[in-house]
């Protein structure tokens, strides 16, 4: 007596049964080319080698001195290769036309996939057959590269699918707008609580931070504010310390939001004695390395300008930095003391004479100004971009270009 086998239920499981080893070769073969040659591809492999480059430069600050570099030359290689696939693209129309049928033609077998997955037993094999079937020619038509077969046998695919499947096309439709809501939802999540960008507006940071660098902030490491709050329920990591970079709301004018740098911690007792920075009665040595550095700020009716400044590399509690100042000093000689309250820092910017920080009111001229942990956003960690005077295409833009040199620069 003989026994009809039964067709293996779920279209993976029909197409793996039907396919011989060379045509799945050779589908997974094309499927990695087109992926490798997407354009997206460089972007995804730079997203990707940024994961470990943060906790590297933030937790080993050493190790900048060579990953900053690696970093550099792997965004130029992507660069080029990325330039590389426009080029090739804009060469060879046939290939872009290609492509583009393979991705509609893949988006309609995910779909179908998708489909088996979700109702499970409730599509007959028969069914998964026929659409194995009308699959494996879509294939072939890939296989031969022919344009006009590609997109005929795909729209007979789409047809059978609306035949066989139409119910669950339409309950598709909706899982596949659900699952762009999870994705906005998981990105929106990700810049509320763990990783923003941050826009550098003005020259109160150099020569840290530049007038057009764009910097991302780590927004757990303090501990995580509550959405439309200025609280924070618990420390994560650490509290602000002294010598950080940090972006916080300023609490004067809650409109606007600042970057400065961390002097003072609760407790302290903060004072500036002819340009050198004394905590708690103890000084922070502070070196002179340029007696003229030119840089350059940046006016919204006239544009780049030259600002001349002397640049010393000054101690905060061991941490090294750069700072800019007037000789002599624009302002007093003696500043403070100011006496950081409990729950409070006090900031400053690294570009001393030209920054409204806590020693100013945080640009209201109105006394001191503490920032309260419940205002600080995150630490600024990296520079992801720098649009600012010099580099690339100045020369079209008003002197504003691309400053390759601080791709990558960790904010110290």
């Amino acid at each position: 007596m003989s026994v009809t086998a039964t067709p293996p239920a779920g279209l993976e499981a029909t197409l793996a049964a039907r396919r011989t080893p060379e045509q799945l070769k050779a589908s997974r073969a094309l499927l990695w080319r087109d992926r490798l040659t997407s354009l997206w591809t460089p972007l995804i492999v730079l997203l990707v080698a940024y994961v470990p480059y943060l906790p590297l430069i933030e937790f080993v600050p050493s190790a900048a001195s060579w990953a900053q570099p690696v970093m550099q030359y792997l965004a130029l290689l992507l660069l080029v290769a990325f330039l590389g696939l426009i080029a090739w693209r804009l060469a060879v129309p046939r290939e872009r036309i290609l492509r583009g049928l393979r991705h509609d033609a893949r988006e309609l077998m995910e779909e179908i996939v998708r489909i088996h997955k979700r109702v499970p037993g409730k599509i007959s094999a028969e069914a998964s057959v026929r659409l194995a079937e009308q699959t494996m020619q879509v294939e072939d038509a890939f296989a031969a590269a022919d344009a006009g077969r590609i997109e005929k046998e795909t729209k007979a695919l789409d047809t059978l699918a609306t035949q066989l499947l139409g119910v669950y096309r339409k309950q598709d439709a909706w899982d596949l707008f659900s699952g762009f809501g999870k994705a906005l939802a998981i990105a929106f999540i990700v810049r509320i609580f763990i990783i923003e960008p941050y826009k550098i507006p003005s020259g109160s940071m150099f020569p840290t931070l530049e007038i057009g660098d764009q910097v991302f902030i780590n927004k757990f490491l303090y501990g995580v504010r509550l959405p439309l709050t200025n609280y924070v329920p618990f420390q994560i990591i650490r509290a602000p310390a002294r010598g950080d970079v940090i972006v916080f709301n300023n609490p004067m004018q809650t409109d606007l939001d600042f970057i400065k740098r961390v002097i003072g911690v609760p407790g302290d007792t903060v004072e500036i004695i002819d340009g050198e920075v004394r905590i708690n009665g103890e000084p922070q040595p502070r070196t002179l390395v340029k007696d003229d550095l030119v840089v350059y700020n940046k006016h919204d009716n006239i544009g780049w300008y030259p600002e001349h400044r002397r640049l010393y590399e000054e101690h905060l509690s061991g941490k090294v930095h750069a700072v800019l100042q007037d000789a002599p000093s624009a302002r007093a000689e003696h500043e403070g003391p100011y006496v950081v309250p409990p729950g409070h820092v006090f900031v400053m910017g690294d570009n001393r004479e030209n920054s409204s920080d806590s020693r100013y009111g945080l640009g209201t001229g109105a006394g001191v100004a503490f920032v309260p942990y419940g205002h600080i956003k995150g630490k600024a960690m990296v520079i992801w971009l720098s649009l600012g005077y010099g580099g690339w295409f100045s020369g079209l833009f008003d002197g504003t270009g691309l400053r390759t040199d601080r791709l990558f620069l960790p904010v110290r």
